[in-house]
């Protein structure tokens, strides 16, 4: 008489020893199956599929691109990490700003020879970063994840998109970003390298020539580019500086200012979210830092005086984590 193996007797221990139903070849075989058994339940119509090179999923019907990262990650090793356009979206960019790709962008250790193989993009690298977890999925932080991104993104305005997106919106500094450029590898960095150069040029110049005009003020405003959030955590705005004892908001703004032309139309929606939660902005453009700094002086002072004499809007600050 035959006798059973432990996968015949509690099929349920598929399930658990899979993730989200997707399993390696190998554990399958350590269970007691034969390769044969497996080889026939993956025929087209039959009740499984092959992912990847020994990796399955225990349902046939088109795969989850969760289902598929896991299958990445279970085909490039223990030590890989999803990197890249999936990375950033499951750590909070939101995917308007993202291209659509039909691959998983996975890094692997530099001494770990995998290659890439269907729906998988392997780079091996000497630089692994320790990865943020997210139930079965190892990510990579995303500072690192949005430059694998845009190194491989040919489109210069979506590639602007992504970055001003992930520093407008907090996530991570323009500093973090250029660390990255200047650390990993330099095929495909010479758009992002470029905007970013301009863009923080722009800005340190007109922060300096705004604490200059803010000093004079009294009080001065509390925060610098610190997130401003709802009552409920959701995201308004990161204004460049903040008076958090009656919630006013100081934008200086201008088209040169965004990485695209599309950005400014963020600009507009920033704005609304602002004047749904009730907070008072003042927007001023950067030559009037220079040509009219008595004229927003006294703008500002009008803003607070104005904010002052209305409830505090129920909105917080959100310190960024690193």
């Amino acid at each position: 008489m035959t006798k059973r193996a432990r996968w015949a007797d509690y099929p349920e221990l598929l399930e658990t020893r899979s993730k989200r139903g997707v399993i390696k070849v190998s554990t399958l075989v350590s269970m007691g199956m034969h390769s044969r058994t497996i080889y026939r339940r993956c025929l087209p119509g039959d009740r499984w599929q092959r992912l990847l090179p020994g990796v399955v999923l225990l349902r046939n019907g088109e795969p989850t691109q969760e289902q598929r990262m896991i299958a990445a990650l279970l085909y490039a090793g223990p030590s890989a990490m999803v990197t890249g356009v999936e990375a950033c979206l499951r750590q909070g960019i939101r995917p308007r700003v993202l291209p659509q790709l039909n691959y998983v962008h996975v890094l692997v250790p530099h001494e770990h020879k995998i290659k890439s193989s269907e729906f998988v993009v392997t780079e091996r690298t000497r630089r692994l970063p320790v990865p943020v977890l997210q139930g079965s999925l190892a990510l990579a932080p995303l500072p690192r994840a949005t430059v694998d991104a845009v190194r491989r993104i040919t489109n210069p305005e979506t590639a602007g998109q992504l970055l001003s997106e992930v520093v407008q919106q907090g996530h991570c500094s323009a500093e973090e970003l250029g660390w990255e450029l200047e650390n990993g590898g330099q095929r495909g960095t010479a758009v992002p390298r470029k905007a970013l150069s301009e863009w923080g040029s722009l800005r340190s110049v007109a922060e300096s020539r705004a604490k200059k005009i803010a000093d004079g003020l009294s009080p001065p405003p509390s925060h610098w580019n610190v997130p401003v959030h709802d009552e409920y955590g959701n995201y308004i705005g990161c204004p460049d500086a903040w008076w958090d004892d009656v919630g006013l908001a100081w934008e200086i703004d201008s088209a040169e200012f965004h990485f695209s032309l599309s950005g400014y139309s963020r600009t507009i929606d920033r704005n609304t979210r602002y004047a749904k939660a009730g907070i008072s902005c003042v927007q001023t453009l950067p030559s009037h830092l220079t040509k009219k700094p008595d004229a927003v002086r006294a703008a500002l002072v009008s803003a607070y005086r104005s904010a002052a004499d209305r409830p505090r809007p129920r909105v917080r600050l959100m310190m960024p984590t690193r």
